[in-house]
């Protein structure tokens, strides 16, 4: 019986993703929400189920900690990084981090302080808003941060996510062109068709070729390469103290995931980012099921909820100032903010609102530096946070 369960448990983590992703792509309502939040939902749900298996525990301690590492580096060996408008790049990341660090000090010192393992936090989120799930994800196993408190985490982004949309697509993009002095951008109509294109392009199924001869070569090349990343990953990490063996090991993982991405044959694995993604959904659904709402900590909650807000716009706000500063014009401002806050897949959609399609590969490429060194960053001002 205890290898049923075991064998039951394993296929609904693992196969209960896809339904949600064919969900999503059916029902435009399912796909606003995202399928990582509904699998949030959905893994709440059967963890606090009364009558869930024993054998879960197992599970729930074993598929976080093998997703992880695997997802690191397949979701980086697609990463390209071009010279082209590389000074206003570079502005913009460096304004970018800089704006999300002066932020995340500010709620911390406002309200991240009052909450358990505040500056652990601080660190996720600050990984989150220049990278994304899968930054926030490694530094929670970094971390160690329980369940209950890294879902809460999640559930608030989409909230603070839904807000920052809203503002700017209702006044945002028009007033911060105001404010620099810019009119709004007119583009061809094969331009347009172009980015409408793309959009829809991100509709698509993913996986739909994996299923083919061509496909299932790519995904031996994907497993090979990544297994080696791991493994060397692994080894330089058990050479240093006990203690440091995760933190070595995530970092690892991103610097190497980075450094493959350098050679074409890796970089050309088109598949990587997709697989690595269905791995996050496989750990959203079993790190939710851990989830006891009988212990949350609603007044910690209260602080979290407003640590990152502020995190979010006054980041916002910051990041606005610098890229003025630095001359950037308001729409490379805008799409670097949303690829750092909501991750590079939101790009082309905020490049088709404001009808530029400039500004597309300047989102792309800062949200790909933000999957690189988001890990890095987040540890780093984590430890920043326990000293203030």
């Amino acid at each position: 019986m205890t290898i049923f369960y075991y064998t039951l448990l394993t296929l609904i983590f693992c196969l209960t993703p896809a339904g949600v992703i064919w969900l999503c792509r059916r029902f435009p309502l399912l796909n606003k929400i995202g399928p990582i939040m509904i699998l949030y939902g959905i893994g709440m749900l059967i963890g606090n189920f009364p009558m869930v298996p024993a054998e879960i525990k197992t599970l729930q301690d074993i598929l976080p900690n093998v997703m992880i590492p695997l997802a690191i580096p397949m979701m980086l060996f697609g990463c390209s990084f071009t010279r082209k408008d590389a000074g206003l790049q570079l502005k913009v990341v460096i304004s970018g981090f800089l704006s999300v660090m002066v932020a995340v000090i500010i709620g911390y010192l406002l309200f991240g302080s009052k909450i358990d393992n505040g500056a652990e936090v601080g660190g996720i989120i600050s990984g989150m808003y220049t990278g994304g799930t899968l930054n926030a994800a490694a530094l929670q196993a970094i971390f160690k941060i329980n369940s209950e408190q890294f879902i809460l985490i999640n559930s608030y982004d989409i909230i603070i996510s839904f807000l920052y949309f809203v503002f700017l697509f209702s006044i945002g993009i028009p007033l911060f062109r105001w404010l620099y002095g810019e009119k709004k951008h007119h583009i061809s109509q094969s331009e347009h068709l172009e980015l409408k294109e793309r959009i829809e392009a991100e509709k698509q199924n993913p996986y739909r070729d994996l299923w083919s001869k061509s496909g299932a070569k790519q995904i031996g090349k994907i497993v090979l390469t990544t297994i080696a990343v791991v493994a060397v990953s692994a080894v330089v990490a058990i050479l240093m103290p006990e203690q440091w063996f995760m933190v070595v090991f995530i970092l690892m993982l991103t610097t190497l995931g980075v450094a493959c991405s350098f050679i074409r044959p890796v970089r050309e694995l088109s598949a990587s980012y997709d697989i690595g993604m269905y791995l996050i959904y496989i750990f959203s659904i079993t790190i939710a099921s851990m989830a006891d709402f009988s212990n949350l900590d609603l007044v910690g909650g209260i602080n979290q909820l407003a640590f990152m807000t502020i995190a979010v716009f006054l980041s916002l706000l910051l990041h606005a100032v610098i890229c003025r500063f630095l001359k950037v014009d308001a729409d490379s401002m805008v799409i670097s903010s949303v690829a750092f806050i909501n991750s590079p897949p939101f790009v082309p959609m905020v490049a088709a609102a404001m009808r530029n399609k400039r500004s597309l590969v300047i989102g792309l490429c800062a949200g790909i530096v933000g999957y690189a060194i988001g890990n890095h960053f987040g540890v780093i001002m984590a430890e920043l946070l326990s000293r203030l």
